[in-house]
């Protein structure tokens, strides 16, 4: 996972190593690693920050004898790195689910995403996660469109024993959507989680359809899954998706097959809104909770 990241900030740290630290050795090595970076799928802005912020770190400073530098290096990349992936817009999630339970009330997640990203099984995933955590959900498939999307979340539904609300194909999204948000608060259920269809940013009229859905139900959170094997992709669409509709959060799919690793550092960076979980495999249990120092340790070992 994410071997071309590793192998560049290894080789990154290595020549910096061997350099003296002053702004005119430094700049054509970190020139050559910002390339490195978009090669990486690390879309270009983010690249030009991490280089730059680390360029004015490490001008002139002096190395102490016994001072092992590489540590030093290191350490700066760090903090660089994890200052990239920061946001002022950290989420709780249980506590929210927690807080709306105690007012009686359903937490209303809704998931966005293009076709192929593995939305409705991230949603299968995430509902296991919620389940393991105590709380009741019903599932709202408000994708009316792709043929299967039903049965699709209806077989999930029925191997994970919740109850799954929906219309026939054609449908108003935002009606299959207001139906689950009023069956949860009949039947006392904590989650609604809604699955939309997959549409790409461009689409104007599918994006309307998506700001209707939320306009009707007033989801809590909004949610975008994007496929980490897209790469620059994956910032293009999470930018456009949060411009058209506003997200609040990005779940990545398929992180286990990354080689590159770009998207992961990118996304936040670009949309200001956390990354909540990844998708680490085939199986409900494959969900991990993204934490950025474990990722940022992870690829500068």
């Amino acid at each position: 996972m994410f071997e071309k990241l590793k192998s560049g900030f290894s080789g990154l740290i290595n020549k910096i190593t061997t350099t003296e630290l002053k702004a005119e050795k430094l700049r054509p090595v970190l020139s050559e690693f910002r390339l490195n970076l978009v090669e990486s799928d690390v879309a270009f802005p983010v690249a030009e920050q991490i280089c730059n912020e680390l360029g004015k770190r490490l001008d002139g400073v002096q190395v102490k004898r016994l001072e092992d530098r590489r540590k030093i290096v290191k350490a700066n990349l760090r903090e660089v790195l994890l200052n990239a992936m920061l946001t002022n817009n950290e989420i709780d999630l249980l506590t929210v689910i927690e807080n709306k339970r105690n007012k009686g009330e359903p937490c209303v997640i809704i998931f966005v995403g293009i076709n192929g990203t593995g939305k409705t099984t991230t949603i299968a995933k995430f509902t296991q996660f919620l389940m393991k955590k105590g709380c009741s959900v019903v599932l709202a498939c408000s994708d009316t469109y792709r043929a299967g999307s039903i049965e699709q979340l209806e077989e999930h539904a029925k191997r994970l024993g919740v109850r799954m609300i929906k219309h026939k194909y054609g449908a108003d999204p935002a009606a299959v959507a207001y139906d689950t948000v009023s069956y949860a608060e009949a039947h006392g259920a904590n989650v609604v989680l809604i699955d939309t269809a997959g549409r790409m940013q461009t689409n104007r009229n599918l994006m309307n359809e998506l700001a209707k859905i939320k306009r009707v139900v007033k989801p809590d959170f909004t949610i975008l899954t994007v496929d980490s094997l897209t790469g620059n992709d994956a910032v293009m669409q999470a930018e456009e998706f949060h411009k058209s509709v506003g997200i609040d959060a990005t779940i990545l799919t398929k992180i286990d097959a990354d080689v590159r690793g770009g998207s992961a550092l990118s996304v936040t960076y670009v949309t200001k809104k956390p990354i909540l979980f990844v998708g680490t495999g085939q199986n409900y249990d494959d969900l991990e909770e993204f934490e950025p120092e474990k990722f940022v340790q992870m690829i500068l070992k």
